[in-house]
């Protein structure tokens, strides 16, 4: 990470309450949280320039080259002799007292010392706490003046350090931060946490869009589906997480645009579930470290690659454990997971993992319930990608197609590179990275979700279509399938490593972000997730 010429005061306070919150920051890491809201809610007056008046400037912007910072003040009051006086507004939604803390002290002894530097007369510095109406005044000493100075120092060595600074440990801090999220502290030792400070999933959903012919827009905060001048639904874009697209439908440019402009992403597949392609917002966080990820995809990491497919293989142990009957498979499976973690290449990983998938695959069938394979007269003796020669290949296709375009979001979200993977080749100029996440999910999410459909009753063999030996699934079909893809991604289960409830969606971005901070060196090892 390169310094600026400048710093951010606000980044600079970061620094003060926690030198990985202000690589995040500066690595460009965001986070919608309740904190985030109610500070961006709190700062709104502030940030509008035009409500200044008469000795009382909002926005005000300042610089100085002495102090190396640059940055605004919410508020600049003048007194009877043109004095000025900084009033910075905070909120405090997780505190919820109006304490003025040290990198309060800093932030507003940094703006004060940069309008003086501009050669404006300071009078005096306040906190404004806007939840609590309540307007603290703060007398700077100069060992304030002092600190703050060395703490642009130190967020200059923070920025030019090779690697990310370590979590903090059973910190106070962390339960109040609003980068929890993407710092995962508790979860980097890869070992049961005991302190539950991760943010819930957030209250969002993704959006599917598969009627053939219809097209998706934007309108007064809301995306409208509509067909032939009939709409078809109505959806609060603050609800929507991403959007996926299957098929022929149309998107308006605003709707793209806004989607954008709000940091989420849209994956195209075909009606099979073949992804064809995704869009993501230009900026991206993790700069550095995404450059260190093709360095490494390039030289190879064999130890990633043995964690993707020792979680498929066990994954795939556990699945024909609890639904089918093949014990002597089961155990061979178990034999071949822990072959997969000693691999010494990839060709003799990919040895195994083929093995693997031909056992697992060759007792699929024993998953289904008897009676639903001779009501419905399935079959099914091998894996055939595209095309599809039978319904449960047809379903698996496209659930595996969702379950691309959940880890492609995943991926983007930490700033990685999806094509520069480390099992998977980027030579192929398939989306690499996604794929070797996609792996040790297959079967605990898209596998489960197939088996439980059919024997659930939900997809029938009237729900597929045959022609010339490709086997296609109907509009209803599809949208059965993905209604039970959703109710699985987004239902919780206990993670086997750190033990907490979480979301199959949420944790896929936690195996990301896991990825990253083995790439950029602050994660010790990687471990995939495994059922039991």
């Amino acid at each position: 990470m390169t310094t600026p010429e400048l710093l951010p005061i606000s980044l600079v306070a970061h620094q003060a309450f926690c030198p990985r919150r202000a690589w995040l920051e500066a690595a460009g890491e965001s986070t919608d949280t309740q904190q985030v809201q109610v500070g961006v809610q709190a700062h709104t007056p502030a940030d509008d320039p035009t409500g200044s008046r008469s000795r009382r400037y909002r926005a005000v912007g300042v610089v100085s080259h002495d102090l190396g910072v640059y940055g605004r003040c919410d508020t600049v009051e003048l007194d009877d002799d043109a004095a000025m006086t900084v009033v910075e507004h905070k909120a405090t939604p997780v505190r919820r007292r109006p304490d003025v803390t040290e990198p309060m002290r800093i932030q507003v002894a940094l703006l004060a010392g940069a309008l003086a530097d501009m050669g404006y007369p300071v009078a005096g510095q306040a906190v404004y706490f806007t939840n609590h109406r309540v307007r603290v005044d703060i007398t700077l000493s100069p060992g304030d003046v002092a600190a703050a100075r060395e703490m642009v120092a130190a967020t200059v060595r923070t920025l030019d350090a090779a690697q990310a600074p370590p979590p903090l440990e059973n910190d106070r801090r962390c339960s109040r931060c609003s980068h929890i999220s993407v710092c995962l502290p508790d979860e980097r030792p890869l070992a049961p946490v005991t302190r539950r400070i991760v943010v819930a999933d957030p209250d969002t959903q993704v959006l599917h869009l598969t009627t053939p012919g219809s097209r998706a827009y934007v309108e007064r905060g809301r995306i409208e589906v509509s067909k032939s001048g009939e709409k078809l639904g109505s959806f609060p874009i603050e609800r929507v997480q991403g959007l996926v697209v299957h098929g022929n439908v149309d998107l308006s440019s605003g709707l793209i645009r806004e989607i954008l402009w709000r940091s989420l992403s849209v994956v195209w597949c075909t009606s099979t579930g073949r992804v064809t392609g995704w869009a993501r917002p230009a900026q991206g966080p993790n700069g550095g470290p995404r450059l260190l990820q093709h360095v490494a995809s390039h030289n190879g990491r064999i130890d990633l690659a043995r964690q993707f497919v020792t979680a498929k293989i066990a994954n795939q142990a556990t699945l024909l454990r609890r639904h089918g009957n093949a014990p002597e498979v089961v155990a061979r499976l178990r034999e071949l997971q822990r072959d997969a973690l000693d691999a010494p290449s990839l060709t003799d990983l990919f040895g195994i993992e083929g093995e693997a998938a031909a056992g697992y695959f060759a007792q699929f069938l024993t998953m289904f319930r008897p009676k639903v394979v001779e009501a419905e007269q399935l079959t099914f003796s091998v894996r055939t990608r595209r095309p599809a020669r039978d319904p449960i290949n047809a379903a698996l296709n496209l659930c595996y197609g969702l379950l691309t375009a959940d880890t492609l979001r995943a991926v983007v979200a930490c700033g990685l590179d999806p094509h520069a993977g480390f099992l998977h080749s980027s030579g192929r100029n398939k989306p690499a990275l996604a794929l070797d996440l996609v792996e040790e999910f297959r079967a605990a999410v898209a596998d489960s979700v197939v088996v439980t459909a059919f024997n659930n009753g939900e997809l029938r063999a009237r729900d597929f279509t045959t022609v010339l030996g490709t086997t296609r699934i109907s509009a209803n079909g599809r949208k059965a399938l993905i209604a039970g893809y959703e109710r699985r991604v987004t239902g919780s289960f206990r993670h086997p490593i750190f033990g907490y409830e979480v979301t199959w969606r949420r944790a896929m971005e936690i195996q990301a972000r896991l990825v990253l901070g083995v790439i950029d060196g602050t994660q010790p090892r990687y471990e995939g997730i495994k059922i039991r």
